[in-house]
């Protein structure tokens, strides 16, 4: 579990950050940047450990709340952040990007202890990924980006399938863990900067 909280933390603070950049983009005030930073955050674990029939770690633990607060206060002295293109600026990507992997991650090592089968291990790290994310993305009437971006909810399910296989033919440890994140990683930013993207269907 101390990868669990690891990557939980790390997961955290890249969702605060990336809520924070979506909250200035958008224009909202202080307390609309506090919720979509908040939101962005906590959204996907509070729908993990609800789908888990456990209390919420954001609302029995206290470093959840207290690490969005220190990264919302630390984003706030880099007032310079502002644009009306601040999602296309590679800070918004890169933070996004760690928070999806280590989500994902967080999601798949606490479906596989709970015993779920491969499919419970994929939508458990799939919400968890993207559970904050589109809840921020509705709050603000937008599109979800998971359903439109580039290869983004893709990212949360190579992960869940790469963590089971491992799980599955005994090989979980920290190494590969840390070695599927570092790829996952990659993988994301390579796409976002190669513009890949998922088949779409065009409508008449």
């Amino acid at each position: 579990m101390d990868i669990f909280l690891l990557t939980d933390i790390i997961g955290i603070i890249a969702f605060s950050l990336s809520g924070f950049l979506v909250g200035i983009r958008h224009r909202l005030d202080l307390l609309g940047i506090t919720i979509a930073a908040a939101l962005t955050a906590l959204g996907g674990g509070i729908l993990r450990d609800a789908l888990l029939h456990r209390t919420p770690f954001a609302f029995s633990e206290y470093y959840p709340a207290i690490t969005v607060v220190i990264t919302i206060m630390i984003a706030f002295l880099f007032q310079s952040l502002r644009s009306e293109k601040i999602e296309h600026r590679w800070l918004f990507v890169i933070s996004d990007t760690v928070g999806l992997v280590a989500f994902s991650i967080t999601g798949a090592l606490l479906a596989i202890h709970a015993q779920y089968n491969i499919f419970g291990i994929i939508i458990l790290s799939f919400l968890t990924a993207v559970g904050g994310g589109v809840t921020r993305d509705i709050m603000i009437n937008q599109v979800p980006a998971v359903l439109v971006s580039d290869f983004y909810g893709s990212i949360a399910l190579i992960v869940a399938l790469m963590l089971a296989s491992l799980h599955y033919v005994g090989a979980m440890n920290s190494y590969s863990i840390f070695a599927i994140a570092l790829f996952s990683v990659l993988l994301r930013l390579v796409a976002y900067k190669r513009s890949w993207h998922l088949p779409t269907l065009q409508g008449d």
